[in-house]
C-alpha cells in the first residue's frame, strides 16, 4: 500500500474588524467576502484505490501531484492488481476505500449488489482491447476471419469476455462453436505469442503494446476492438472503466468529491496530452511495466473523462448490451439512474 498525506494548499485567513462607536443593536456583520474567506475548503482525507493497467493510467498525474503536496485533498492511495481487491475494500464493513477505479461492469454490479451503497462518479477508459496475430501472420483482418481460431484471452466473466462474445456474435460467429476461447492471464498469453506457441490472442493495452514491441514483427495488431464495436453502429459506446465512490462518503464529503473530480479530470487531460512525461509516471507507479511501453500505450487507451448528466447517455447503451447477453454481468438488473452521481 502506498500512502500519502498532503498538507492543505489553501488556508483561510482569520479576519477581525474593530468596531468603534456602535451599539450592540447595530453592530456591523461580516461581509460576504469575509465569510467566504473563512470557508475556504481545506481538503479531506480520501482513501483512493487505483487498479494497475489501463484502468489506472489516467490517475498517474494525480498520484504524482499527491506525492508532491500539490493536491487539495489528502490522498492515501492503494495501487491494486485486480478488481476483487478493490471490491473488497469498498464493501467491507469498515470501508477501506472511499473512491476507486474499477471495470465498468463491476461498477454496475457493485451498485446493484449493495443496493445503491456505491455510485459512479465518472467514466474513464473506452475500449482498450486488441486482437493480436502471432507467428508473423497477416490473415486476420476482421472479426469474421476469427472463424476456426483458438483465441487466448484475458478477462473471463468480465468486460473482455462479454465484449469478445458480443462482437463475435454480431459478426455472424457463434462464440461456443465457431471459435475456441481459452482464458489465461496476460503474462502467459504474451509468452505463448512470443514463443510462437499460439497465433491468436486478445489482450488489453499496455499488455498488447508490450507483446507487439517484444515480437519485433512476429506479433501484429490485427483488430482494434473499439473500432470493431463502433462499426456496429448500434448507438452504444464501449466504456470499460468507471470511477466509483461509497454513497455515504459522497453524502458526508460533497466538497471532497467535487475536488477529486476536478483533480482527476486534470490528471486524465495531462496524461493524454503528455504521453512521454506521463509514461514515466505510469511506470514509476507500477501501472505499466515500463516507461517505453506506457508511452506507446497511452494513445491506445482511449482515455476519457465523463461525469454528471453526461454519464448515462455515454454508458447506458453498453449496460443494455451486457444485460441482454447475461444479466449477471451487471448484477442481475439494469441499474437505475441513481447509479450516477449528478450534483
Amino acid at each position: 500500500m502506498k500512502r500519502n498525506r498532503v498538507a492543505s494548499l489553501l488556508m483561510a485567513m482569520a479576519l477581525s474588524v474593530g468596531l468603534m462607536g456602535c451599539t450592540a443593536a447595530n453592530q456591523t456583520q461580516a461581509t460576504p467576502d469575509v465569510q467566504a474567506s473563512q470557508e475556504v475548503f481545506q481538503g479531506e482525507d480520501v482513501r483512493l484505490a487505483v487498479i494497475s493497467g489501463p484502468t489506472g493510467i489516467g490517475a498517474a498525474k494525480l498520484l504524482s501531484d499527491s506525492d508532491q503536496d500539490q493536491t487539495v485533498n489528502h490522498y492515501e492511495y492503494t495501487i491494486a492488481t485486480d478488481n476483487n481487491e478493490v471490491v473488497s475494500g469498498l464493501t467491507s464493513q469498515d470501508g477501506e476505500f472511499d473512491i476507486a477505479m474499477v471495470a465498468s461492469n463491476m461498477a454496475a454490479n457493485l451498485y446493484n449488489k449493495t443496493q445503491g451503497d456505491v455510485k459512479i462518479l465518472a467514466l474513464g477508459t473506452q475500449g482498450v482491447l486488441h486482437i493480436l496475430e502471432g507467428k508473423g501472420g497477416n490473415t486476420i483482418q476482421s472479426m469474421a476471419d476469427l472463424k476456426g481460431k483458438t483465441i487466448y484471452a484475458t478477462g473471463q466473466g468480465a468486460n473482455p469476455e462479454y465484449i469478445l462474445r458480443h462482437l463475435l456474435t454480431e459478426n455472424g460467429l457463434n462464440p461456443d462453436e465457431d471459435v475456441e476461447i481459452v482464458f489465461a492471464d496476460a503474462t502467459e498469453i504474451s509468452a505463448k505469442l512470443l514463443s510462437g506457441e499460439i497465433d491468436t490472442a486478445m489482450l488489453p493495452v499496455p499488455a498488447a503494446t508490450a507483446a507487439i514491441a517484444k515480437g519485433q514483427g512476429s506479433v501484429r495488431d490485427a483488430i482494434d476492438m473499439t473500432s470493431a464495436w463502433n462499426d456496429l453502429d448500434n448507438g452504444s459506446q464501449l466504456i470499460m472503466s468507471a470511477v466509483v465512490a461509497r454513497t455515504d462518503f459522497i453524502e458526508e464529503h460533497p466538497q471532497a468529491v467535487q475536488v477529486f473530480l476536478k483533480e482527476y479530470e486534470a490528471s486524465v487531460t495531462y496524461v493524454k496530452e503528455n504521453p512521454q512525461e506521463a509514461g514515466e509516471l505510469v511506470a514509476g507507479f507500477g501501472i505499466a511495466p515500463s516507461a517505453a511501453i506506457a508511452q506507446k500505450a497511452i494513445p491506445q487507451c482511449n482515455l476519457v473523462f465523463v461525469s454528471g448528466a453526461d454519464m448515462k447517455p455515454a454508458i447506458n447503451g453498453y449496460f443494455e448490451v451486457l444485460y441482454a447477453m447475461d444479466p449477471t454481468a451487471v448484477g442481475g438488473a439494469m441499474p437505475d439512474d441513481d447509479i450516477y452521481y449528478v450534483p
